[in-house]
C-alpha cells in the first residue's frame, strides 16, 4: 500500500504495516456517523465561503459533490474501501475523487480531531432526542396503568418482606418518578453536548479567518465550545450520557426484576403476555419471562459501557490522543441497547395482566396494618415509641395464637391499651390503611389521582 494514499502520509517513507491498518481502522463502526460528518462539512464548506478562505464556486462544488455522497450512501450505492481508516477520511477521499482537488480544500482550517468531535455530538444530540421521546413513551405507559390500577391494593415490600399495604397504582408512579429523573438528567446533558467543536483544529486553533459562530448557527448549536484544548480531548459528555443511560437501565432492571417475581408462582400477582415471554426447549409447561430477564442483563453491558469510557479518560494527557478512538463503540452500544430496552419494555407492559384479588389477599397478610394500629393509639395521645412497643406485643400475641390482626376480639385488644375502641378493625382494613395516608407523597388514591393530573399538565 502506497504512503501517498493517506492524507497524512507526506512525511512517511514507508507504506503503514497492513496489521496497522486493521488494528487503527474504526470504519467499521463509526460509519453511521456518516449523516453528521457531512452535514458538519457542507456547514464548514460554506463556511470557508463566507470568509473567503475558498471561493463561492468552491464552496458550492464541495456542498454539491457532499450532497451527492450523502444520496449514496442513503441508498446504498456507496462503496467503502478497506483503505478507509474511518467514515471521515472515507467522505473526503470520495469527495476528491468525486469533484478533483478543490475537494482537498474542505479540510482548510479543521483536523480530523475537532471533526470527529463534531460528529460524535452531533450524533449524541439526536439520539438523546431520540431516547427521550422512548422514555416518554415509558412513562406515559407507567402513567396508564397507574390510572387503572389507582384501586388495585398490592403488598408493599422493604428487605422483600410485606410491610405496608399500598396501591398498585402508587407503585407505577414510583417508576414514573425514576424514569422522569432520568429524561431531567438527559435534558441537562443535552446542555454540555449541545456545543460547536469545530475551528479548535488539532488542538490550538487556527490562523485562517474562520467563523465559528457561523457554522454553530448552520449546525443548530446555541454556542461554541470555549477552549481549543479542552475541545479536542474533552469526552466528559460521552461519560455523562453513559452514566444516564446506566442509571436508566438500572431503573428498567429493577422494574423487571418485580416483574420477574411477581410473575412466579409463588407470587401470582401478574401474568406477562405470551407475546413477550418464551417457553423451554425440553419443559412444555414452562412459560420464561426472558424479555425482563434480558433487560435485566443488559445493564450490566451499559455498566460495561460507563467503566469502559472512565477507564479510556482516566489517563490521558493534553490533548488529543488515539485512545479516544475507543469512545465510540460504548457510545453506539450503550445508546442502541437502552433505546431496545425501553421500547420493548414498554411494550411488555401494555400486555400485562394482573392478579387483583390475590394481591389485595396477600397485602393483610404479615400483620401489614400494624403501624395502622400503633397510629391510632398515637392519635389518642400515647407516644408513638410506647404505641410502637405496644403493637409489637400485640402481634407476638397474634403470632402466638395464630390469628390475624382483624381475628382478636376488642377484649383481647384492650388487654394491651385502654384505649383501644370498636374503630381500631376499620382502621386495620388494607383499603382504610392504603387511603388513610394522604400525606404529600403517600399512597392514597386521592393522591394518586393528584398526581396523574399534575402528569396530564407536563
Amino acid at each position: 500500500m502506497s504512503k501517498k494514499t493517506k492524507p497524512w502520509g507526506g512525511r512517511f517513507r514507508e507504506a503503514t504495516n497492513e496489521q496497522v491498518e486493521r488494528f487503527t481502522a474504526s470504519l467499521h463502526y463509526d460509519r453511521r456517523l456518516f449523516r453528521y460528518d457531512i452535514d458538519g462539512s457542507i456547514a464548514h464548506a460554506k463556511m470557508l465561503a463566507h470568509q473567503d478562505i475558498i471561493t463561492q464556486e468552491e464552496s458550492g462544488a464541495i456542498v454539491k459533490g457532499l450532497k451527492g455522497i450523502l444520496k449514496d450512501i442513503e441508498e446504498g450505492r456507496f462503496t467503502f474501501s478497506d483503505e478507509d481508516e474511518d467514515i471521515h477520511m472515507a467522505v473526503e477521499k470520495a469527495l476528491i475523487e468525486k469533484i478533483g482537488e478543490v475537494g482537498g480544500k474542505l479540510h482548510t482550517g479543521r483536523s480530523r480531531n475537532d471533526q470527529v468531535a463534531l460528529s460524535v455530538r452531533m450524533y449524541a444530540r439526536e439520539e438523546i432526542r431520540q431516547i427521550g421521546v422512548a422514555l416518554e413513551r415509558l412513562k406515559n405507559t407507567l402513567a396508564g396503568l397507574a390510572r387503572a390500577e389507582k384501586s388495585t391494593i398490592v403488598p408493599g415490600y422493604t428487605h422483600l418482606q410485606k410491610a405496608q399495604p399500598v396501591l398498585l397504582g402508587h407503585y407505577f408512579l414510583a417508576y414514573w418518578e425514576m424514569f422522569h429523573r432520568d429524561a431531567d438528567r438527559l435534558n441537562d446533558c443535552l446542555h454540555r453536548v449541545n456545543r460547536m467543536p469545530l475551528g479548535a483544529a488539532a488542538l490550538a486553533g487556527t490562523s485562517l479567518p474562520i467563523d465559528r459562530s457561523f457554522v454553530a448557527r448552520l449546525l443548530r448549536f446555541p454556542q461554541v465550545t470555549a477552549n481549543s484544548m479542552d475541545t479536542v480531548s474533552d469526552r466528559d459528555y460521552v461519560a455523562e450520557i453513559i452514566f444516564v443511560l446506566a442509571l436508566i437501565m438500572m431503573h428498567m432492571s429493577r422494574l423487571c426484576e418485580d416483574m420477574i417475581l411477581w410473575s412466579t408462582d409463588e407470587f401470582r400477582y401478574l401474568e406477562i403476555s405470551d407475546a413477550f415471554t418464551t417457553g423451554s426447549s425440553i419443559m412444555p409447561q414452562k412459560k420464561n419471562p426472558d424479555v425482563a430477564e434480558l433487560i435485566r442483563g443488559k445493564t450490566g453491558r451499559v455498566y460495561g459501557a460507563l467503566t469502559t469510557i472512565l477507564t479510556i479518560l482516566k489517563g490521558l494527557p493534553m490533548t488529543y490522543n488515539r485512545d479516544l478512538q475507543e469512545d465510540k463503540e460504548p457510545l453506539f452500544d450503550a445508546i442502541d441497547t437502552v433505546k431496545a430496552s425501553l421500547d420493548i419494555l414498554a411494550g411488555m407492559l401494555e400486555g400485562v395482566t394482573f392478579n387483583r384479588d390475590r394481591m389485595k389477599a396477600e397485602a393483610g397478610l404479615g400483620y401489614s396494618t400494624a403501624t395502622d394500629a400503633a397510629e391510632y393509639l398515637v392519635r389518642r395521645g400515647v407516644p408513638f415509641r410506647e404505641a410502637h412497643g405496644i403493637i409489637g406485643r400485640l402481634v407476638a400475641y397474634c403470632i402466638g395464637a395464630k390469628r390475624t390482626l382483624s381475628e382478636i376480639t376488642l377484649e383481647e385488644y384492650r388487654r394491651f391499651h385502654p384505649a383501644f375502641d370498636e374503630d381500631i378493625f376499620l382502621v386495620i382494613s388494607v383499603e382504610s390503611s392504603v387511603n388513610a395516608r394522604e400525606s404529600a407523597g403517600g399512597t392514597a388514591e386521592k393522591n394518586i389521582l393528584k398526581k396523574l393530573s399534575e402528569i396530564e399538565e407536563i
